[in-house]
Formats: structure tokens, sequence, C-alpha cells
């Protein structure tokens, strides 16, 4: 029977970061290691000789940026739709001018 859990090298950068993951969860982890390291070889193409520290530091932020808008948008969404549906009731109890 296979285990539950599995044994993964995960690679940011140049250091090698041993963990262990459920297997269902593998893909996540590589899709998460081929992000960073992909924002990583960008800036260390964009800024060159900032160090390797820094490169981390950006790939960083730049990904929680995009977390965070992404959470943000996703958030918007029930709003909007209540938006929508407000509006709606106002235009069928004629509250709104639609005659211009």
């Amino acid at each position: 029977m296979e285990s539950e859990f599995l044994r993964i090298t995960i690679r940011l950068g140049k250091m090698l970061f041993p963990i262990t993951i459920k297997r269902r969860e593998e893909e996540v982890y590589r899709a998460a290691e081929k992000l960073i390291n992909e924002r990583l070889n960008f800036y260390a193409g964009k800024y060159q000789h900032q160090g390797d520290e820094t490169y981390m530091a950006m790939a960083i932020l730049d990904i929680a940026i995009a977390l965070k808008k992404d959470e943000q948008n996703k958030n918007t969404a029930p709003l909007m739709e209540k938006v929508k549906a407000l509006l709606q009731d106002i235009e069928n109890c004629g509250l709104t001018d639609n005659n211009k």
C-alpha cells in the first residue's frame, strides 16, 4: 500500500529543501516551486549583481502582491452581485430616471 506522505526536495534558487508532504499535494508544491524559480530568474536577469537574497525577496513580494490582488478580486464578486441585484430592484421600482 502506498503511503499517504511523500518525501520530496524543493529547489528554490540555489537552495534545496527536503520536505514531507501529502502525496496528493505534490502537484501544488511543484507548481509553487516552478513559479518561485521563474520569478527568481526574472529578477536575476533584470537586476543583475543584486544577490540571491534580494532576488528571493523581490520574488516573494511579487507573488504575495499577486495573491492579495487575487483575493481582493474574489472578495468583490459577491459584493458586485449584491449591487447588481439592488440596482435591478431600484429599476423595477421605477426609482431611476431611464427616460433621458
